[in-house]
């Protein structure tokens, strides 16, 4: 998630005004909303000062607000906290061990990471079973989600591509 998505949604869960929080972190009230917009659109993207500043005034750690960094423990929790506010993810025990569950009912984007997810473990699964290799299970991985066939986002072949394969084989398709 990008830092302004963050900063708006941490100044809308304190019930903040943007001219509020621009004056809070130090912008003359004039241009303070317009200042704060910038950044929560995503047209400018603050320093590490300003990006202090806003997580004081909204009472998060900076991580809270930056794009996490997944390669620091503090980074990968703060990634988890964020998909907890906007997927519903949430931390539970289930045989003596920690697991993450998607509460499908929270939002429709809950409900497609839910299906995002289950498409995963199905190939999870079929890695278990050597039902695929590592390779097509990386393949798949990390070409999501070019291959997965499973959801409706997979990508599927353009209308105009279609219309030049079934124009090319149109004698074949009579037969």
């Amino acid at each position: 998630m990008a830092i302004g998505e963050r900063i708006h949604f941490f100044r809308i869960m304190r019930g903040m005004t943007q001219k509020y929080l621009g004056m809070l972190v130090g912008f003359p009230e004039k241009s303070a909303d317009v200042r704060l917009a910038q950044y929560e659109t995503g047209s400018r993207k603050p320093k590490s000062d300003l990006t202090a500043a806003l997580a004081q005034a909204l009472d998060v750690a900076p991580q809270a607000l930056d794009i996490p960094d997944i390669d620091s423990y503090i980074g990968l929790m703060h990634t988890l906290f964020a998909l907890e506010d906007i997927y519903g993810l949430t931390v539970n025990e289930t045989d003596s061990e920690i697991c993450l569950k998607v509460n499908k009912d929270k939002s429709k984007d809950a409900a497609e990471l839910l299906k995002m997810l289950s498409a995963w473990k199905e190939q999870a699964d079929k890695l278990c079973a050597e039902e695929i290799s590592r390779e097509d299970y990386d393949q798949w991985r990390y070409n999501y989600p070019k291959f997965d066939t499973t959801q409706h986002w997979a990508k599927a072949p353009s209308k105009e591509l279609n219309d030049a394969l079934v124009e090319a084989f149109k004698d074949k398709l009579s037969d």
